[in-house]
């Protein structure tokens, strides 16, 4: 039995027709047995997740057709996560996790690989803590800062959704990097790798904390991650004038981002982040508060997903 969980409103709307006129059609033919769930808002994916997620102890089969964000509600309710082999349809904007495993973009496609020729394959996920406890997972990356910033401001955007439809979303992303990195004021960070000695940011732009390589549609933030090591990689940006930024960040596409001063590497199972000001923070795209503190780790091998 195949539990599947669909957000119509992926794919600026599409998500739905994915569902009914190829995914649902392909199902019937082959027989496969399946109960479908469809998270209508904000926060409904979590809620689902943990209602299928509860009802056995066993090992259980869950498919989610819908973005990178939908990953991440849906992370944040199943009870536990080693029981569950995953399926992903991608029909997100990013879609940097399938970016980065292989799974194809074509729901058939992505379909055909869960059903018959792909492998599940052990997982990290990774877990911000606040300072009141509250926990949240993540599954491409978290970052807090300047992209953080920008996913909470597009979120918001009022054109987003008509240049999503027009096939334009990545200039409504552009759009608001260009206000958030000018309109940003200096904050200073520090950076605590496992128990070792602070590192000092000074003007942190932002800190990204990479399960995998891509993060933001295809910024290639940690071209040497891999999502099966128990080690985050992160990307720390400080100390370079935002005249310099507009130059540097787009040879993240590339992941040839680290040539510049300013724009270092490290790596940690366990980090700390402090800053001057609360900044927001995002985890896989999704912006739920502003911190200045955040606790990150990693948790080897924590879910199995459906690969090529």
């Amino acid at each position: 039995m195949y539990h599947i969980l669909i957000n119509p409103a992926s794919r600026s709307g599409k998500g739905l027709l994915i569902w009914k006129n190829q995914i649902e059609p392909a199902l019937q033919r082959e027989n496969i047995p399946y109960r479908a769930y469809f998270s209508k808002k904000a926060g409904n994916a979590s809620r689902i997740a943990e209602e299928i997620t509860s009802q056995t102890d066993s090992t259980l089969s869950l498919i989610i057709l819908g973005g990178d964000g939908t990953i991440n509600e849906a992370l944040q309710g199943i009870r536990n996560t080693s029981r569950i082999i995953l399926g992903y349809i991608p029909t997100g904007s990013s879609n940097d996790l399938a970016r980065d495993l292989g799974i194809p973009y074509n729901p058939r496609d992505a379909l055909d690989l869960i059903l018959h020729s792909g492998t599940p394959k052990t997982m990290d996920l990774g877990t911000v803590t606040y300072p009141d406890g509250i926990t949240r997972r993540f599954a491409v990356s978290c970052g807090i800062g300047f992209d953080a910033a920008v996913c909470e401001d597009a979120m918001h955007s009022t054109i987003k959704q008509i240049m999503n439809k027009l096939g334009l979303g990545k200039l409504t992303y552009l759009g608001v990097a260009l206000k958030q990195l000018f309109t940003a004021r200096a904050v200073s960070g520090q950076l605590t790798i496992e128990d070792g000695t602070p590192i000092n940011i000074g003007n942190m732009l932002f800190t990204a904390c990479m399960l995998h390589r891509f993060e933001g549609g295809g910024f290639q933030f940690a071209p040497n991650a891999d999502a099966n090591d128990g080690i985050l990689n992160l990307c720390v940006v400080g100390d370079l004038s935002k005249l310099f930024v507009l130059f540097a960040l787009p040879t993240a596409f590339r992941g040839s981002h680290y040539r510049f001063k300013g724009i270092t590497p490290y790596k940690a199972q366990k980090l700390t982040i402090e800053t001057s000001s609360p900044l927001w923070v995002h985890t896989d795209g999704e912006v739920t508060r502003k911190s200045r503190r955040i606790c990150v780790t990693c948790e080897k091998s924590a879910i199995r997903i459906i690969t090529p």
